[in-house]
């Protein structure tokens, strides 16, 4: 048996609905200052962990590592795995050992200025932005 045909899809308005109205063009690419101030205070919010991260770009930081060691320094970028560029780093490695006689611990800090680091994401502990009043 034959298969009835289809008849074919007609894809243009019907001739009695109106036109869409047109905007005119915009003079200016720049969205209103009402706009602006939303989208500048949307910007500032965090609702999720990496946005505070990302308002803290080009500011200084504080990151704890593991393995007793501290950063500070200006973050220039970062990925969803926290892995991160640093600028103008302080780095301090406090390590603690035991007197052999005495047994008492220790404490050592060992501090070192670095112009650009990367932090590999896994190392990261805390990370700290700075104070915002």
């Amino acid at each position: 048996t034959p298969t009835p045909a289809t008849p074919p899809l007609d894809l243009q308005p019907p001739s009695d609905t109106p036109p869409l109205p047109r905007t005119p063009p915009s003079s200016s690419n720049t969205p209103p200052a009402n706009v602006t101030a939303a989208m500048a205070e949307e910007d500032a919010t965090v609702k999720e962990p990496l946005d505070l991260i990302r308002l803290s770009l080009d500011e200084r930081i504080y990151v704890k590592l593991r393995g007793e060691r501290e950063i500070r320094g200006k973050l220039h970028a970062y990925d969803q795995h926290l892995n991160m560029i640093l600028g103008d780093v302080e780095e301090v490695i406090t390590t603690v050992e035991i007197d052999d006689e005495t047994y008492e611990e220790i404490i050592k800090t060992t501090k070192r200025a670095v112009r650009y680091l990367f932090v590999r994401g896994d190392a990261v502990t805390l990370v700290s932005p700075p104070l915002r009043t």
